[in-house]
């Protein structure tokens, strides 16, 4: 079987690849149009949405596309086709996501920053830090990656909560509501994470009346989708204090605006996109086994429903 791979790592991908399925043809190229020759007769591809989408675009069909990322908007732009089978990254960013989640909840908790700012004005800071357990914390997406993060955050002893399409009962989580509830719960909570995909459901979600409802101690991480939250919104609610802070991992325009808001609000940490960085050891090993399941004809992991658009 012929699989193309469009990564900008596509060297190490090639060679991660050849080595985990030998009897694999593995095609690959720096250069775009090259590559896009090579698409023409190639019925696996795998790789970065963004790039595969421009192959969609020039008129090349997969029988099946592996994306690398486990977002895959760029894939479900208007106009571009929906006739093939196409998975996304799942199961491979549990333990990264939970780590830049619990780094940013721990350091919440021990005031770090404040610590920081204390040391720099040279006064000695002796306050008592505070600890997770018992804290109240919801997970907005209880999908693969969300439940990841609920089990790694068990130990600490917090309560978790969560927020799906649908409510739900799901381990470890003590409650799952549907969005109807999500006003409710965010009131209750110590910790608001969001981890929802981009869908026309899920845009602008967090603006100025769910915000009035959060604890104002409360700190909200987003790395999820930026679409999910209505950016000036978040701005005028840290800064009336209607939430203790924000960290911003993803944001509605990438690399973000030198004048856009985000960078000089009260409260708000950004960090860049670098909540889960793709293992590519990780993704070689998922491929391999929905490479084996495609040629048995069984089930794919990560399979999307274009409809839902996840």
């Amino acid at each position: 079987m012929r699989v193309l791979i469009a990564e900008q790592d596509h060297p190490l991908y090639a060679q991660l690849l050849g080595e985990a399925a030998p009897d694999l043809e593995v095609l690959t190229s720096g250069d775009s149009a090259e590559l896009s020759r090579l698409a023409a007769d190639c019925p696996v591809w795998l790789g970065q949405p963004d790039l595969l989408a421009t192959l969609l675009r020039q008129g090349h069909h997969p029988q099946w596309l592996q994306s690398t990322w486990a977002g895959i908007t760029p894939l479900l732009a208007e106009g571009l086709p929906r006739d093939y089978r196409l998975t996304r990254a799942v199961g491979i960013y549990g333990q990264v996501m939970a780590e830049f989640v619990l780094t940013y909840m721990l350091g919440h908790e021990r005031e770090v920053l404040a610590r920081l700012v204390s040391q720099v004005e040279r006064k000695w800071d002796s306050r008592t830090g505070q600890s997770l357990a018992g804290r109240k914390v919801l997970i907005v997406g209880t999908g693969d990656i969300g439940q990841s993060v609920a089990q790694f955050l068990v130990p600490f002893g917090v309560k978790l909560y969560g927020i799906a399409s649908q409510a739900r009962e799901q381990a470890p989580f003590i409650e799952v509501a549907g969005l109807d509830q999500f006003g409710r719960l965010v009131g209750e909570v110590d910790y608001v994470i969001n981890l929802l995909p981009n869908t026309p459901d899920t845009h602008d979600l967090y603006d100025a009346a769910l915000f009035k409802q959060f604890k104002p101690t409360g700190l909200f991480i987003n790395v999820g989708r930026g679409v999910a939250v209505v950016d000036a919104d978040l701005v005028e609610a840290l800064k009336e204090g209607h939430l203790a802070g924000a960290v911003i991992d993803v944001c509605r325009q990438e690399p973000l605006p030198q004048r856009h808001p985000f960078w000089t609000a009260w409260g708000l940490l950004l960090t860049g996109h670098s909540s889960a960085p793709t293992s590519p050891e990780l993704m070689v090993e998922l491929f391999v086994h929905n490479v084996r399941a495609y040629q048995a004809g069984q089930a794919l992991r990560g399979e999307v429903d274009f409809e839902r658009g996840y």
